[in-house]
C-alpha cells in the first residue's frame, strides 16, 4: 500500500499547474521567459494572477500528498518520502523528459502540513533576510538553513531526512539563480 502511495505521489508531482495556467491564458510557459514551469516564470511572463494560481496549484499538490498519508495513517517517515517524491515529480516529470519546475511551491505545501514548526522557521527567516538581501533566491537559502537548524534542535532529522534531500535538489536546481543573485547583491570590487 505504501509503495502504491509513493508512486501516486510522484505522478501527482508531474501534473504541472504552470502548463494548465499557460494554456488557459494562451501562453506556452515552457517556451516563454526562462522556460521554467513554475510560479516565478508565470509571474514574469503572464503576471501576478498567474503567479498566484501556479503557486497555489503546486502548493496544494504537496499538501494533498501529506493529507493522504495522514488519512491512511502512514508513518511520518513514509509521508516525508512521499513529500520528496512529489517534489521530484514536479521537477523531473517523466512525461516531459525531466523538464518541470524548481520545486519550491510543492515543497512548501509538503512542509506546511507535515512539519509546520520547521515551515514557520523557514518562512520567518526567509522574510527576515529579504529586506537585507533583496533577493527571494538568497532569502530562500536562509530559510532552508532555518529548516535544518530547527529540525536538528527538535531532533526530528531522522524523520524528515527525505525533505533534506528535496532541499539539496531544489538548491541545485537554483544554482544559476543563486550565482546571479549573489553577484548582483554582492558585486566584485575588482576594477
Amino acid at each position: 500500500m505504501v509503495v502504491l502511495y509513493w508512486i501516486c505521489c510522484y505522478l501527482a508531482g508531474t501534473l504541472l499547474t504552470a502548463l494548465w495556467v499557460g494554456k488557459w491564458t494562451g501562453v506556452d510557459l515552457a517556451s516563454s521567459g526562462s522556460g521554467n514551469l513554475g510560479a516565478r516564470n508565470a509571474f514574469s511572463v503572464i503576471g501576478k494572477r498567474a503567479f498566484l494560481l501556479v503557486f497555489l496549484g503546486d502548493f496544494l499538490k504537496g499538501s494533498l500528498v501529506v493529507w493522504l498519508g495522514l488519512w491512511f495513517d502512514f508513518a511520518l517517515l513514509s509521508i516525508a518520502i512521499a513529500g520528496l517524491l512529489v517534489v521530484l515529480g514536479h521537477m523531473f516529470p517523466v512525461w516531459r523528459k525531466g523538464r518541470g519546475g524548481k520545486g519550491i511551491s510543492t515543497f512548501a505545501g509538503v512542509a506546511f502540513w507535515l512539519t509546520p514548526d520547521l515551515f514557520l522557521a523557514m518562512l520567518v527567516l526567509s522574510l527576515a533576510f529579504y529586506p537585507w538581501l533583496k533577493s527571494a533566491t538568497l532569502s530562500m537559502l536562509a530559510g532552508f538553513s532555518a529548516f535544518f537548524a530547527v529540525a536538528f534542535a527538535l531532533q526530528v532529522q531522522s524523520v524528515v531526512w527525505p525533505l533534506f534531500i528535496a532541499i539539496f535538489i531544489i538548491v541545485f536546481r537554483h544554482k544559476k539563480d543563486i550565482r546571479i543573485s549573489f553577484e548582483s547583491r554582492f558585486p566584485s570590487k575588482k576594477p
